[in-house]
């Protein structure tokens, strides 16, 4: 069997493949609310329509997805999802070049973008249980961190770069090629993938979309990472408009300082992700989920306590690198517990549910954050979310459940 070290030449097409479509991420990031803003002059009442009601529809398209992927060999999927990505922001640019972009093409490419995104996530992760061994999935879900974290230290100062020199759609053209490049990485995998267990032309019916929270929910261990990571992502999510209106607004920072606050402190994620797999190995994985799960709920509600100039600039970056911090050591972790205690024929569903529920929480909340911080103020707004935040850790599981027995308390889907 492969070591932990070496996992394959399928594997590595992935990975390479991930790390192509996460630069792509990253160097568009915040590509639809600058093309929004300075080409067709949207104010802040449409911005926060895209990037909400985009992710929350997109969330919500998806549900079918989930067992739709079940029963499909997942390679064929993956690079499905990445050229129907490439081919919806290629529309962008060529709507730009013909004088007809409009804000309701830009939200409709985002929920096409969000539903793919969610898709492809439930199919890779089936994918990755047929190319690695179980006791790899740990040292596979690291470097996909590790990749992610690098890839938001340099993805957006270049992609900035890019859009001074060529323009505002010239990161997504990027971003559409990334999903090219992907998708041709993920078909260089080759090898051959199991047939699904049910007919791949069966017909979806009803109590299969619901399937994958049944499966998380009659699991107590899956059931509180579930929680826990639901609350955690949408609470933090909620903070950052505010965050962003206080600093760019009230406390006067540039909207480079901005920038710098949060990209330079992912280089804890980096570092977290290396030690996940050490940490695991030495205390085990659910301890390590449960004290970085902990640790990383303490750190936002420093964020209350912002003031102006090189002071306030130093507390969010370090605010910020201790939360990547841990969550680069918990996410990896995280992962890999979940696709461990994950039935192969359930991985879909489940991480379709996921995602959806994970989405879905994040638009809510921070819908909701939006409105208190206009009754309250920004600052207030924060400081609530980071109380919030300091009760999640008690969602996190207190021992682990064997996953056959979970798994004995799910209806099988014939």
């Amino acid at each position: 069997m492969r070591s932990g070290h070496r996992l394959g030449r399928p594997f590595g097409w992935l990975w390479g493949a991930y790390g192509a479509s996460a630069l792509g991420t990253w160097l568009a990031f915040g590509s639809f609310e600058l093309i929004a803003i300075r080409v067709l002059h949207a104010g802040t009442a449409e911005v926060a329509v895209l990037a909400s009601v985009g992710a929350a529809v997109g969330a919500a398209v998806a549900v079918p997805l989930g067992p739709w992927v079940e029963f499909r060999r997942k390679r064929p999927v993956l690079v499905a999802m990445d050229l129907v990505r490439c081919a919806a922001l290629l529309t962008i640019p060529a709507a730009f070049a013909l004088g007809v972009l409009s804000f309701v093409q830009l939200l409709i490419v985002s929920i096409v973008v969000a539903a793919a995104d969610i898709a492809f996530r439930a199919a890779s992760g089936a994918y990755l249980k047929t190319l690695v061994a179980a006791q790899d999935l740990l040292v596979a879900s690291a470097r996909f961190e590790s990749t992610a974290w690098t890839t938001t230290i340099i993805g957006p100062p270049l992609g900035g770069a890019a859009v001074g020199l060529l323009g505002p759609v010239a990161t997504v053209v990027a971003d559409a090629v990334s999903y090219l490049l992907s998708a041709l990485g993920i078909r260089a995998t080759g090898g051959h993938e199991p047939r699904p267990g049910r007919r791949e032309g069966a017909r979806l019916r009803a109590p299969d979309l619901l399937d994958g929270w049944r499966y998380i929910l009659a699991d107590r261990t899956l059931r509180a990472l579930f929680l826990n990571t639901a609350l955690f992502n949408g609470l933090v999510m909620a903070a950052q408009p505010l965050l962003a209106v206080l600093m760019l607004g009230r406390l006067g920072f540039a909207p480079w300082q901005y920038g710098l606050a949060f990209a330079a402190p992912s280089i804890g994620g980096l570092l977290g992700s290396r030690l996940a797999r050490p940490l695991a190995t030495r205390f085990g994985q659910r301890r390590v989920l449960v004290v970085s799960g902990a640790l990383r709920a303490v750190w936002p509600l420093g964020l209350a306590f912002l003031g102006p100039g090189t002071g306030g600039l130093l507390l969010v970056a370090g605010v910020e690198l201790g939360l990547i911090f841990c969550c680069g050591v918990f996410n990896p972790v995280c992962s890999a517990y979940r696709l461990e205690r994950t039935a192969t024929d359930r991985v879909a569903r489940t991480l379709t549910a996921w995602s959806v529920t994970t989405k879905g929480a994040s638009a809510l909340l921070t819908a909701l954050w939006g409105v208190l911080g206009a009754l309250l103020g920004p600052r207030t707004a924060i400081a609530l979310a980071g109380v919030l935040l300091l009760a999640t850790p008690l969602l996190l599981p207190r021992r682990a459940e064997a996953p056959e027995e979970a798994s004995a308390h799910v209806r099988p889907v014939m």
